[in-house]
């Protein structure tokens, strides 16, 4: 396993909590299994001008995949360099499948809401989609790092579903456009902001104040978590410290923003890394 290549730096997949030169060089090879499996569903769902049945066939095709590589037996072969390391890092590290499923689960929703124009009806619903996207990182990770205990996965869950959130309320500006809601329909009526609202990216009063309220929420859930930095061990507990702020920062800047995300997408510099590495070290 030490003799696997460092997988490059991991920039691209932002619901992934990896800074390759904190890795644990014994988990190298499985993390990147896994992260090379997610940003390619990802991005299979996400990325360039194919019609939406197109997406939702290749991410049935790599359902199947999957569903091969845990039994050990040949897949389509489209991705063989996902599910080679894949099937291996499977087998070595006994990783929980469904999780990985789940990705791909939560990839399929974005493509048909996507399509569709539909958003979701309520915070609850949204928590749901977090709890397919984004918390199966956290726990695959935690499952590589031998830590299983009920308080450190509820942990981890918060951490990843607050992470998944401020990405939402970071990228309203751009994925709007794109036909993407993750504001809860609820929340817009309760806020008195309609679905036109949004679509024209108006920073109105009553949109500032949506934002607002969901940012703030963001921040509680990540602060739910926080205490799982101190029970993960070596580097790898430095390396969710950092995650964790980079995702504090973000709030921090949209919060700088007066919320106005619908027409500016904040995100992190080279200025931010003090800053983020300082508030590590106290954490």
């Amino acid at each position: 396993m030490n003799s696997s290549p460092t997988p490059a730096p991991i920039t691209h997949y932002e619901n992934f909590p990896v800074a390759s030169w904190l890795c644990p060089p014994h988990l190298r090879a499985p993390i990147a299994a896994i992260y090379h499996f997610a940003r390619t569903a990802d991005d299979i769902a996400d990325e360039g001008d194919a019609p939406a049945q197109t997406r939702l066939d290749d991410l049935a095709v790599m359902q199947a995949d999957l569903r091969a590589a845990a039994q050990g037996a040949a897949g389509s072969g489209r991705w063989p360099q996902v599910f080679g390391p894949l099937q291996t890092m499977i087998r070595a590290f006994d990783l929980p499948v469904p999780l990985l499923a789940d990705l791909l689960n939560a990839f399929t929703q974005d493509t048909l809401k996507t399509r569709d124009q539909t958003g979701y009806a309520n915070h609850a619903e949204l928590l749901d989609y977090c709890r397919r996207s984004a918390n199966p990182i956290g726990r695959l990770l935690l499952h590589l790092y031998g830590v299983t205990d009920a308080q450190a996965l509820r942990r981890s869950d918060d951490i990843c579903t607050a992470l998944q959130l401020i990405n939402f309320w970071q990228d309203l500006s751009m994925d709007i456009p794109r036909g993407r809601y993750y504001v809860p329909e609820q929340d817009c009526a309760a806020h008195g902001v309609s679905r036109a609202d949004l679509r024209s990216l108006k920073q109105t009063e009553f949109a500032t104040n949506l934002i607002a309220y969901h940012a703030h929420i963001a921040r509680a859930t990540m602060l739910n978590g926080i205490e799982l930095v101190h029970q993960i061990p070596g580097r790898a507990g430095w390396e969710l410290r950092l995650v964790v702020q980079g995702g504090l920062r973000i709030l921090d800047k949209i919060e700088a923003l007066n919320y106005a995300t619908l027409q500016q997408r904040p995100k992190l510099s080279a200025w931010d890394v003090p800053v983020m590495v300082w508030r590590a070290i106290w954490m």
